[in-house]
């Protein structure tokens, strides 16, 4: 008598190939998004962060500490400049994270007296502008060596000046309360980027985005010197 198993066997035990072959197919398709498209998703989400896309706040609101806190925060060409040497300080020098804000915000005072004691500086808004291209050169390609840092903390200060006057410059009424804001937003601003760059440089292709924040840094800088 034949085995009742046998007769009730629709077919053999193992998955036929084509089976294994949808089974595959389905497996394919669920691997996760390609490492490039990654790093470029975190690249622009961070040159987002660094050049949103807002009107400068102008000249007529710059009395006191609320107007000189939202001055940086509101302007895109400062906004993108401050974050750029934030995330430089947090990607380049991981021990010495303070050094780039340090550097910056020392210049920025240094140009803000330059304006207040009547020193006139030339070219000071193409001047802002050009450092976000710089600061986004300096962000996607200064390396650590000897020589590098130096050299960026040098164009830092430099680009830094022509914030501070352009600040100061625009000061009316409470000068010591607009000062301490925009100092404070400075501070803020950079720590940000600092704190963005600790946590990029931690994945697997940190250095990648790194790079490509400061391109689309510098290109949102050079879409500014456009007009």
């Amino acid at each position: 008598m034949s085995n009742p198993s046998r007769l009730f066997r629709c077919g053999p035990s193992h998955p036929a190939p084509s089976h294994r072959a949808a089974r595959a197919a389905l497996a394919a398709a669920a691997v996760p998004i390609p490492a490039p498209r990654r790093v470029v998703g975190a690249a622009a989400a961070l040159s987002l962060l660094a050049a949103p896309a807002m009107a400068h706040t102008g000249h007529a609101d710059a009395n006191g500490f609320l107007h000189g806190l939202a001055h940086p925060v509101l302007g895109p060409d400062h906004l993108a400049a401050m974050m750029a040497v934030g995330l430089w300080s947090g990607f380049v020098l991981p021990d010495r994270l303070w050094r780039g804000a340090a550097v910056f915000m020392a210049a920025m005072v240094a140009g803000g007296l330059l304006a207040l004691a009547g020193v006139a500086l030339p070219l000071v808004e193409p001047g802002i502008l050009a450092s976000v291209v710089v600061f986004g050169l300096i962000l996607g390609f200064a390396g650590r060596g000897a020589g590098a840092v130096p050299v960026s903390l040098g164009l830092i200060a430099a680009f830094a000046v022509f914030h501070g006057h352009a600040h100061a410059a625009e000061a009316t009424g409470s000068i010591a309360g607009y000062f301490a804001g925009f100092l404070a937003a400075t501070a803020l601003l950079h720590l940000a980027g600092i704190g963005l760059a600790q946590g990029v440089a931690r994945l697997r292709h940190g250095a990648a985005v790194r790079r490509l924040t400061g391109i689309g840094i510098a290109a949102f800088g050079a879409l500014l010197l456009a007009g």
